[in-house]
Parts: C-alpha cells; structure tokens; sequence
C-alpha cells in the first residue's frame, strides 16, 4: 500500500500509512514538543521559497517564533486581566503583548521580566472577545465574509467583500455590529469557500464523490475537516480501499472531523511533502502566535507557507458560519480542505477554506487541532 514515488523510506507514507508503533513507545499528549533540528528541510525549503528567505534566514525566523510560542501563555498570565492580546513581530523576532491603560506599575515590570515586549492597547482581550461573542449572535449577509479581534489595533474586524459595503443588509449589520462595542471595517477581494472538491486524480482521501485531504494522525484515526463527511460515512484512501468511517462530525459552527483507521491501514506523525519536499514529523501542537510563520499541505497544491493573521476568526460560509478559526496567508484550492496546517514540528490546524488560488494568491482559515482533541478526546500521534 506505499507509494514508490515517495523516496524517504521513514517518512514518505499517507498520515494513515507507515511502520506502526515500535515497542514500548507510549502514546504522546497533545502539547508533547521538542526537537534538536529547528525544522525538516520540508519546511525550511518551503519557507524560503514563499517567504523569500535564505536558509539562515529561515532558521533563525523559525527558533524566535519557537521562543516567542513557549513565552506567550507566561506573559499571558503574568499581565493578568489588563492583558490585551499578543502577537509576534517578524521584523524585531519578538512577541509583542498589549495591556490597558489602566495596569499597575507591578503587573507591567513582571511582565517586562518575562522578556516580552510591551504596548499599551485600548480595550481588553477579554472585552473584545465579549464583542466578537455578541457579533456571533448575529444573523450575517453573505457578504459579510469574516470578524475576528485584532488584538494589535484594539478592535473587531469586520471583513466585508469589496464593493458590498453600501448593500442594506451589511448597513444594518454593521450598525447592529457597532452597537456591541469597538468595530473597524476591511473589505476583502470575495468571500471564503470550503475547499472540498469533486472526485479527481491526485492523493487523496475520498467520502461519497468529495475529495479532501488528511490532516494530522491521532491515535486510531486521523483529523480532518467537518464539511468534508458525515458521522458513519465511509472513508477510502487514495487507492481506493477501505480505510475507515467518520466517527465525528461538525460543520458548520465548528469545522472538524475524525476518522477511525483499520483495514491494514495506521497512523504515523507525518506531514507529506509530495515528493517536493521532504517530510514533516509532528512533535507536538503548541500554538503559534499572530504574526508567525506557518505551512499547508494538501492533495491538491502540494506546500505552501505564509502567516497566522488571526485568531478565533468567525467565517461566514455560504453553508453558515464557523467559529473559532485561525486566518492564514497561506492559498489553498479545491481537495486541499482537511490538510495539514504546521508551524515548525507543531501541528496547528486542519483547512478549512478562503479565497483565491495558489496562481494568484489568497487566504486561508483553519480549525485549530488542539480544539479537535479536546473535543474527541483524541491524542496526537507525534514522533
């Protein structure tokens, strides 16, 4: 069941193929990190490419979003409830963390002392997620694409699609919108798809006549995203024999899935670089801040790199809206939904959808894997 065309004989196996567990290797947690090797040469060969980069260049971007990753719960807890949300700065390599006007001299020197660097910001994290929670409340026009808190800018992002903003129904949204407390207004270039996609050749995993991708390994199965199967319905992979079902299921409000595996098939803590690049192992999932490097592989467009715009961003599909996502620089296409979201060896998310093309360019949201586990009790399987 491999694939001669992959090379790397360790690592060049679907998510759900490999050599199974060696002997007393206990399964990790989900926050399970650490690694010699800042990253594969997958990532840093994809990262220089979409980030023009040189390889240094790459490293040394890839070990301060790691630091900036491991200081940003501290630096969380150390400003207390005047904290206002943090972001890494790829220019000065540092994560940034804001706090209100109204925090005391003690609260800002121990936050000094974590290493972070601070700003003064509006509004509080806490009050601007209560805006975004009242924003969700709302029923939205499609042309409302997305909000989400930009901790940077102290507000809530209303992403409208260009040449909409004047339409009725966003009028009233926005009025209804800016009742609940700080909103600013962007427009972006069309609103987000999933990225599902009928069937056609490639790598892929297929349900009924959708194509998708896999996401990460988990121990008995794998991740995925939500629209791209039922609960029960079965699961083939891409030579068409049997893998397993769909166990769980949610779209939209959520967008993520699990499928058990069987039938000769298992997990490994893989991301596949098709043959492009060589493979990612997955070392844990720690979260990367705003403002970080991140890679996508999926069936369809392969590896691709961009940024962590945003987190905790409701999108407005068509189908209805999905709370909770991280907004990426990444583009994605059709087949690419479920595929694997990765910042250096730490699993970030499954795709979702967005805009645009890897032609073109874009952007693309993906459901959190931490959310995932939790909410299946799943482990990720790491290396």
């Amino acid at each position: 069941m491999r694939r001669t065309r992959f090379t790397h004989a360790a690592l060049a196996v679907l998510l759900t193929l490999g050599a199974g567990l060696a002997a007393g290797t206990a399964p990790a947690s989900a926050d399970d990190s650490g690694s010699a090797e800042p990253a594969s040469a997958a990532l840093l060969t994809a990262m220089q490419r979409d980030f023009h980069l040189s390889k240094a260049e790459a490293v040394t971007r890839l070990a301060a979003e790691e630091r900036a990753t491991a200081l940003e719960p501290k630096a969380r807890k150390a400003a207390g409830a005047g904290f206002g949300g943090s972001w890494f700065d790829a220019d000065t390599a540092t994560l940034t963390v804001g706090v209100t006007p109204n925090t005391s001299a003690a609260t800002l020197a121990r936050l000094r002392a974590t290493g972070a660097d601070v700003v003064t910001v509006a509004h509080s994290a806490r009050a601007l997620d209560a805006v975004q929670a009242s924003l969700d409340e709302l029923d939205a026009p499609d042309a409302v694409s997305s909000w989400h808190v930009d901790h940077e800018a102290s507000t809530v992002v209303v992403n409208v699609v260009e040449g909409k903003r004047g339409d009725n129904d966003v009028r009233r949204f926005l009025t209804r919108a800016r009742e609940a407390g700080p909103v600013t207004v962007e427009e972006v270039a069309a609103a987000p798809t999933t990225f599902a996609a009928g069937t056609v050749g490639g790598d892929p995993y297929y349900t009924g006549n959708v194509r998708c991708s896999i996401g990460f390994s988990v121990y008995g199965g794998f991740v995925t995203a939500g629209h791209c199967g039922q609960p029960s319905a079965a699961v083939y992979g891409w030579d068409r024999s049997y893998v397993g079902n769909f166990q769980g299921s949610s779209f939209p409000e959520n967008d993520y899935a699990w499928v058990n595996v069987g039938s000769g098939w298992w997990t490994v803590p893989v991301v596949l670089g098709w043959g492009t690049v060589s493979d990612q192992l997955v070392r844990g999932s720690n979260v990367a801040p705003v403002g970080s490097s991140v890679c996508r592989s999926g069936s369809t467009t392969h590896w691709h790199c961009g940024t962590v715009l945003a987190m905790n961003e409701t999108v407005n599909y068509s189908q209805g809206a999905v709370r909770q996502m991280t907004k990426t620089s990444v583009c994605a296409e059709g087949g690419d939904s479920g595929g694997s979201f990765i910042s250096g060896d730490q699993a970030q998310g499954v795709t979702s959808g967005g805009w645009g093309n890897c032609t073109s360019g874009g952007e693309t949201w993906f459901q959190p894997v931490n959310e995932i586990l939790n909410r299946y009790g799943l482990t990720l399987h790491t290396a």
